[in-house]
């Protein structure tokens, strides 16, 4: 077997620890089995993230790529972020995996914490000066794109994994809307 080299021994591990991390959650996977996964020594996996912490961090660990809203008709923000959450949960494993286990998680629930602190908190201020005002939208923005995805890609309910794009931009994006911009 050809020795891989340090950024493909990185990928493997990461791409290993984000099946195991989605199968099992955040406290049943272990550095052992996910090194099994990725068929290396356990101590590889300790030597490129550290912890098992660090390796979660880094396996959910994904760019929100906002739009900018600065760059949008004001009345069009709610749809233009509904959708766009849409297709990222649909096109990142690792937003997957970080709500799946965000479920049963602390650790989880920090890190899905910290991104949309750093990433969605900027978006919403750009558009809600008033700091307390901007965390509070922020929060309920946030009910209904982790709702949804939560009900759509996780629990597969029925009613909600039926519905087009378009089906719950129309539905969802008037919410964000409110919630960002009434």
């Amino acid at each position: 077997m050809a020795r891989r080299s340090s950024a493909e021994t990185k990928a493997t591990i990461l791409a290993a620890a984000r099946e195991r991390f989605a199968a099992e959650g955040y406290d049943r996977a272990t550095i052992r089995a996910i090194a099994a996964d990725a068929a290396i020594d356990p101590s590889m996996v300790m030597r490129y993230f550290g912890n098992k912490e660090g390796l979660f961090t880094a396996a959910a660990d994904f760019d929100l790529r906002l739009p900018d809203v600065a760059a949008l008709p004001r009345d069009q923000v709610g749809t233009t972020l509904a959708r766009h959450f849409l297709l990222r949960w649909e096109e990142d494993e690792g937003m997957m995996v970080l709500l799946r286990t965000a479920v049963t998680s602390e650790v989880a629930v920090e890190r899905m914490r910290q991104i949309m602190a750093e990433q969605l908190a900027p978006v919403v201020r750009r558009l809600v000066p008033d700091p307390e005002e901007a965390a509070l939208r922020m929060g309920l923005v946030i009910t209904q794109i982790l709702g949804m995805a939560l009900c759509r890609y996780v629990l597969r309910l029925p009613p909600v994994a039926a519905l087009t794009h378009d089906q719950i931009v129309t539905w969802l994006g008037p919410t964000l809307q409110r919630y960002l911009t009434a």
